[in-house]
C-alpha cells in the first residue's frame, strides 16, 4: 500500500472506524425491533438486505459477478454454506441481545480470532509459532473460567464465534467482495425468508404493518444496517494495511461490552471478569506476536540484496499488467 496517499489512508481509517464503530453500536437497534421476535426481525433482515444492496449494485452496474458465480456450481454451493452460516450467526446474536445477553454475545467476536486460529490448526494444518499456541491455551483456560462463572459453556460466545470464523474460511474460497458477496447470500436467503414472512402474516402474527409506519420502516432498515457497514469496511480495507484492519476489529466487540455493562446494566461477577481478563491477554498476546512478526518480516525485506536488472525487453503495455 505504499501508493496509498495519506488523504487515502486517513479516509481509509475513518471508514474503518464507522464499520466497526456501527458493528459495535448495533445492540441498541435491536431491542427497538419489539415486540417482533427474532427470527421475524432475521426474516426482515434476510429480505431488506438483500432489496439494498440489489439497489445498490443497479447504481454502480455492477452485476458480471453474478453470470460467473452462476456457471461455477462448487463456488455457487460455497456461498450456499456461507449464507447457512452466517443465517445462525445473525440468528443467535439477535435473540442474545434481545434476550439480554450483550456482554456474552461480546465474548464471542473477543475470541473469534482464537477459534479462527485454532480452525487453521485443525483443518488447514497450519503451524502456530509459540507466542499464538499460548495465546490458544489461555484462551481455552478463560472459557473453562467462564464456565464456572456461567454455570454452564458460554454457548452464545461460542455459538457466534464458530459460526463467523467458519463463515470467514467460506468467504476466503469464494473470493467475492463484500456487496457482491452480502448480495449472492441475501439471493439464497430470500425465498426462505420471504416465505416465511408471508406465512406469519397469513397467521395474523407479523409485526410489520401492527404497529404503525414507524416500526415497519425500523424493520425495514434491517437492510440498511446490515450493508452500511460493510460498504464502509470495503472502503477501508483497500485503503489501510492489514495490521491496522486487525487492530480496528477490536472495536466492535469493545462497544458491545461497553453497551451491555453501561447501557443493558448486565452482571459482571468477579469470575465473569476473570475470564474476560484471560480472553482480553490472549488478544494482547497475538497482537503483540502479529506486530512483531510484521517488523520482522519489514526489516527482512529491507535488508534482502537488490536484484540486479535484467537485459533490457520489449516493454508491456499498461492495460496488460
Amino acid at each position: 500500500m505504499a501508493d496509498i496517499s495519506k488523504a487515502e489512508r486517513r479516509t481509509g481509517l475513518v471508514n474503518g472506524f464507522a464499520a466497526y464503530g456501527m458493528w459495535g453500536l448495533v445492540p441498541l437497534f435491536w431491542p427497538l425491533l419489539k415486540p417482533a421476535g427474532a427470527v421475524e426481525i432475521l426474516a426482515h433482515r434476510m429480505v431488506w438486505s438483500l432489496v439494498f444492496v440489489a439497489v445498490a449494485l443497479v447504481f454502480v452496474r455492477r452485476w458480471a459477478w453474478a453470470g460467473e458465480l452462476l456457471r461455477q456450481p462448487r463456488r455457487l454451493a460455497l456461498v450456499a454454506v456461507a449464507a447457512a452460516v452466517i443465517t445462525v450467526n445473525w440468528g443467535v446474536y439477535i435473540w442474545s441481545v434481545n434476550a439480554g445477553h450483550v456482554v456474552e454475545a461480546s465474548l464471542g467476536y473477543f475470541i473469534n480470532p482464537l477459534v479462527t486460529i485454532a480452525m487453521g490448526v485443525l483443518l488447514l494444518k497450519e503451524r502456530l509459532r509459540s507466542a499464538q499456541w499460548a495465546a490458544v491455551g489461555i484462551g481455552v483456560a478463560a472459557v473453562a473460567v467462564l464456565t464456572v462463572g456461567y454455570g454452564q459453556p458460554p454457548w452464545i460466545s461460542l455459538v457466534l464465534a464458530c459460526s463467523f470464523a467458519t463463515y470467514g474460511l467460506v468467504k476466503k474460497k469464494v473470493n467475492l467482495g463484500g456487496i457482491e458477496s452480502l448480495a449472492a447470500e441475501t439471493a439464497i436467503q430470500f425465498l426462505p425468508a420471504l416465505g416465511y414472512l408471508l406465512w406469519l402474516a397469513g397467521r395474523g402474527e407479523s409485526g410489520f404493518l401492527d404497529h404503525g409506519a414507524g416500526h415497519a420502516a425500523l424493520l425495514a432498515s434491517t437492510g440498511i444496517v446490515t450493508a452500511v457497514p460493510l460498504v464502509c469496511f470495503g472502503a477501508a480495507a483497500i485503503r489501510v494495511p492489514l495490521s491496522t484492519l486487525g487492530l480496528l476489529q477490536y472495536l466492535a466487540p469493545v462497544f458491545q461490552f461497553l453497551c451491555g455493562i453501561l447501557y443493558f446494566h448486565e452482571a459482571m461477577p468477579t469470575e465473569r471478569w476473570a475470564g474476560f481478563a484471560l480472553v482480553w491477554l490472549a488478544l494482547a498476546l497475538l497482537t503483540w506476536d502479529a506486530l512483531r512478526t510484521a517488523h520482522q518480516g519489514a526489516r527482512a525485506l529491507a535488508a534482502a540484496p537488490v536484484p540486479r536488472p535484467a537485459a533490457p525487453v520489449a516493454e508491456t503495455p499498461a492495460s496488460q499488467v
